[in-house]
């Protein structure tokens, strides 16, 4: 049985992803994280597992090999999501499927099978991520940003029901941050976007990392079904 804290983050093979797994490496973590394909090496202690968010046999082993390796799960961290941003008009409904099983049912696939770890120890954090693009309202963002606020109310519910397990579940809604899920977007609608937010500028990483932080405190064992967009939406 591992005495480390062991942390899965999905989404792990670049960006925020990449970037959360690397920050918990260097505070303490066995980060297991997981993505459709390799993920570069460089991180300790780090496992890597590579799948498919919404197929369940494969993320059913995955939890499997972790409690195998590590004996316990303590941090879900549910980062891995897609996004398109176009009319709705011109959004194909293969695209919108997608969209909805990544950023839904895999969300919802994880938290799952990480409560079952979680439960015995009667002790966990799950974070997931929201997006400001939902209460924004976000034109040309239709199924991006519904799938984001089917989230977070998975978020509020599911903080009610693994309350009795000791486990809580809220969620970060992050402004746009330059990573790859936006470099297609242009420019002028991307500052457009920034106009609307309180704090007008990109995200960073730090500013998720420290939302991310708070929620995995001890001393945040009374805060649950919350979710705290960044930038002042």
């Amino acid at each position: 049985m591992a005495e480390q804290p062991v942390m899965v983050i999905t989404g792990t093979r670049k960006g925020i992803g990449r970037s959360l797994a690397e920050h918990y490496c260097q505070h303490g973590y066995h980060v297991v994280g997981c993505s459709r394909e390799p993920a570069a090496p460089g991180l300790n202690p780090y496992t890597h597992f590579c799948l498919d968010v919404v197929d369940e046999v494969a993320v059913a082993r995955m939890f499997f090999e972790v409690q195998k390796r590590c004996g316990r799960l303590d941090v879900l961290v549910n980062n891995a999501g897609i996004a398109s941003m176009n009319h709705c008009l011109l959004t194909p409904l293969a695209t919108v499927r997608r969209i909805y099983e990544t950023n839904v049912l895999g969300t919802f696939l994880f938290c799952r099978e990480a409560a079952k770890l979680m439960q015995p120890r009667k002790w966990g954090r799950i974070v997931n991520f929201a997006t400001v693009a939902a209460p924004l309202k976000l034109e040309g963002e239709a199924a991006y940003a519904s799938s984001k606020a089917a989230v977070a109310n998975l978020t509020e519910i599911l903080a009610r029901e693994l309350a009795p397990l000791g486990i809580t579940v809220n969620a970060v809604g992050p402004t746009p941050v330059k990573t790859d899920l936006i470099r297609s977007v242009p420019a002028a609608k991307m500052q457009t976007l920034l106009r609307r937010q309180a704090i007008q500028r990109f995200g960073e990483f730090a500013d998720i990392a420290n939302v991310v932080d708070f929620f995995l405190q001890p001393s945040s064992d009374f805060v649950t079904g919350q979710v705290i967009y960044l930038g002042g939406v």
